[in-house]
């Protein structure tokens, strides 16, 4: 649109940042000798992104605490307090969105061997705008998940094309152990246990010690989306 008017700001760093890229490979193919845009190249300074959702380590380990300590008296607590775990897993090690954990199962982890010979979990991630990610599997990842799982009554590991939700609603597992076919839990019972999770960390940070209502307030503020930060 040559006669709409000017580019914005964006827009003329953005035509920079491309014709320095086709600039750069001209050098590299030995085209030219050098790259103009090298010398003359200014970017405006901008202000470092200022994160303040997230969890500082003291208030992380008051939600693992917390998670460590649920109850677990009768089957549907214990099968509640796995799941609670192995989802800050997920959200806190693996960085996944909330409705990323819906939409995508079990059989995305996958095993390659790296040029050393170590043998590395991944798990393939369908994301926001379709776009697909790697996100290395930890070691303490893999254990998680193999404790999760073995409390459903299933293998340790999953298998390539498995079906099985990344987590699946209490009950969904059958007698003999194998998965029920069932829907995954919806963004909104995905969000509503982890702000119910952050709440009850609250409570016991107040409890435990009065003076760190600011911590506690944290807590409660907090959402998913804090743990990818």
């Amino acid at each position: 649109r040559p006669f709409y008017g000017p580019l914005s700001p964006a827009s003329q760093r953005q035509a920079i940042v491309i014709l320095n890229a086709l600039f750069s490979w001209l050098v590299q193919a030995g085209y030219l000798a050098g790259n103009p845009l090298s010398l003359s190249r200014q970017r405006a300074r901008q202000a470092a992104p200022h994160i303040t959702r997230y969890l500082e380590p003291s208030i992380w380990q008051e939600v693992k605490d917390y998670i460590a300590t649920m109850p677990r008296d009768t089957a549907r607590e214990s099968a509640h307090a796995y799941r609670v775990r192995w989802l800050f897993t997920l959200l806190y090690l693996g960085g996944l969105r909330i409705a990323e954990v819906g939409a995508n199962n079990m059989g995305q982890f996958f095993v390659r061997r790296d040029v050393d010979g170590t043998m590395r979990w991944w798990l393939t991630v369908h994301g926001k705008g379709g776009k697909e990610r790697l996100i290395p599997a930890t070691r303490e990842m893999m254990v998680e998940l193999s404790r999760y799982r073995q409390h459903l009554g299933l293998s340790a590991l999953p298998s390539p094309n498995e079906d099985t939700p990344l987590v699946l609603p209490i009950g969904a597992t059958t007698a003999n152990g194998g998965t029920q076919t069932c829907a995954p839990l919806t963004r909104a019972a995905l969000h509503a246990i982890v702000k119910e999770v952050f709440a009850g960390a609250a409570v016991k940070l107040r409890e435990r010690d009065p003076s760190a209502a600011a911590r506690a307030d944290i807590l409660e503020q907090a959402s998913a989306h804090w743990l990818r930060h």
